[in-house]
């Protein structure tokens, strides 16, 4: 299980770096986007980390953990996107001046490291439903990580900071369509991994 394990630990360390700048450079900036966007990849996150351990470990221990992982990636994502649907309504109401170019530059930065974790998963994907759900939500957090990119450039060029919230409650969308739908496609192998083994035929390395 080799073969799987190594993407799976770059595309951990890429997201980690994705992570720790969106949250330390959005909250200082009162970029809800951006943070929305952060802690979008903490869900990844852990996903990745449990993933990662499912394919070191034993067999029967590795498939609970794949269904701990599969949990963090889609129900867990769900409900941290409801909350900050929630801040985004409450900021709407309240306005808070927000740093424009911070989620800028960070946004950038962030679609480049998700492209990065998508790409390490492409091949793992093509054999594996919880790996697949795990590169669906990167291929489509590269896009999603622009959106703080497009925010942080409105903000600047109207001064209006209700723009940020707004993109904010866009970017939870584009979460939580896209998991309901891949949870629904692959809801019994996600749910009861029986395929946490080596690809390879009997005799082979994994």
């Amino acid at each position: 299980m080799a073969h799987r394990r190594r993407p799976l630990v770059t595309a951990l360390a890429l997201n980690t770096g994705a992570l720790a700048v969106e949250i330390a450079a959005g909250i200082p900036a009162k970029s809800l986007s951006l943070v929305m966007d952060g802690v979008h990849n903490l869900s990844d996150e852990v996903a990745l980390g449990f993933l990662v351990l499912a394919y070191t470990l034993r067999v029967g221990l590795s498939g609970r953990l794949l269904r701990f992982a599969n949990l963090f990636n889609s129900l867990g994502l769900l409900a941290i996107s409801g909350v900050l649907v929630w801040r985004a309504f409450e900021r709407l109401h309240r306005p808070e001046a927000v740093a424009g170019m911070v989620p800028v530059i960070v946004g950038l930065i962030a679609a480049a490291a998700n492209w990065g974790v998508a790409r390490a998963l492409r091949a793992p994907a093509a054999e594996d439903a919880a790996i697949r759900l795990a590169y669906v939500h990167n291929l489509g957090d590269t896009l999603v990580s622009l959106a703080p990119v497009v925010a942080g450039a409105l903000t600047l060029a109207s001064g209006n900071p209700s723009v940020d919230p707004l993109v904010a409650l866009g970017i939870a969308g584009a979460i939580i369509l896209p998991t309901l739908r891949t949870v629904a496609g692959f809801h019994g192998e996600l749910v009861w991994p029986e395929n946490v083994t080596c690809g390879h035929e009997p005799g082979q390395v994994g």
